[in-house]
């Protein structure tokens, strides 16, 4: 067998330690291929491994792009970035390695929330609101009873949206879907929760107007109070600014009961803890072993759940409100987390 001379072996290791492949360094070389891969073998030291597949079509520049294109919303998907990219740049790429390139840069897809859409005045409101109850502890917050409205489904898709941002990242206008209140369902509920647990809830059959509302305030919400022992005077009444409860007829009545009203910002089911009341009953009925198949299963499905929602569940909700007025700060009155 031929010797092999100490230079061209080392020029074959010199080629492997570079990430030339077998082939590239033995033909350099001059030395076998099956020589040069019992060099690379006996090596007692690492090597860097020959460069398999294809090569990205985006280089570090592009990904840095796309990245910020889609988290500063211009692009608000994989597929909007796929667009973009082929309209202002001529790079042809499929959604699927976008979404690699995506992920390498930190970024997650998430289903967007639906939010309220919010105006300037509405984030204003709720600046204003956050800054007036900055120094509440949850002790105060616990005087509050919740209430609300909300619709249920007894089928319908939830209409899913992704976006794409990194962990931790603070919620932007483009991460949202925006809804209009109640916009749809077949059950149409109120109710109201206190630190004690929650209230009593009412069925609303042919939609709510401000007689009916009134009725609901005298007959449910006086209920709730007189059955956990809560003293009018004890409690602060929150809802929100539907036409309803805004009414001079209704707030003649509150009047009348000698009822403490919060005064509440638009928009701002974020801020109020019922909001996730209404979720979690929700998760549960949808987790239900036979779902109901009508309205009356599923009036009859809400009102079982609803009774079995525990007081730590109320509690633990009441006790994020510093947080929640926090974060609604750190926004400057724009869209949060919760």
């Amino acid at each position: 067998m031929k010797a092999i001379s100490e230079a061209a072996k080392s020029r074959a290791i010199s080629l492997l330690q570079a990430g030339r492949s077998i082939r590239d360094a033995a033909e350099i070389s001059g030395v076998s291929r099956s020589t040069v891969a019992r060099f690379r073998l006996e090596a007692s030291y690492p090597m860097s491994a020959c460069k398999m597949g294809r090569p990205r079509i985006l280089c570090a520049r592009q990904e840095r792009l796309i990245a910020r294109m889609v988290g500063s919303g211009k692009w608000k998907d994989a597929e909007k970035a796929r667009s973009g990219l082929n309209a202002e740049y001529k790079v042809k790429i499929s959604s699927e390695s976008l979404r690699r390139s995506l992920r390498r840069s930190g970024l997650q897809s998430r289903v967007s929330k639906k939010k309220p859409l919010l105006s300037r005045k509405h984030r204003q409101a709720r600046l204003a609101f956050a800054r007036r109850y900055r120094n509440w502890t949850v002790e105060d917050w616990k005087r509050v009873v919740w209430s609300d409205e909300s619709k249920y489904n007894v089928f319908g898709s939830d209409g899913r949206q992704y976006h794409w941002k990194k962990p931790g990242a603070s919620l932007q206008s483009h991460h949202i879907t925006p809804t209009v209140k109640h916009g749809g369902g077949s059950i149409f509920v109120w109710g109201c929760i206190t630190a004690r647990g929650v209230g009593f809830m009412c069925r609303i059959n042919d939609g709510l107007d401000a007689e009916l509302y009134q009725s609901i305030l005298k007959g449910e919400l006086l209920d709730t109070l007189n059955w956990y022992g809560l003293e009018k005077g004890s409690i602060i009444f929150q809802h929100d600014n539907d036409p309803k409860h805004t009414a001079r007829s209704t707030k003649d009545l509150l009047r009348e009961l000698d009822l403490n009203v919060l005064q509440w910002p638009s928009q701002s089911p974020d801020l109020n803890p019922i909001e996730q009341i209404w979720n979690e009953l929700d998760r549960r009925i949808r987790n239900l072993e036979n779902l109901p198949k009508n309205k009356e299963e599923l009036w009859t499905a809400i009102e079982t759940e609803w009774e079995r929602l525990e007081v730590d569940t109320c509690l633990k909700l009441i006790n994020t409100m510093p947080d929640r007025i926090k974060d609604v700060i750190r926004a400057k009155g724009g869209y949060t987390l919760w």
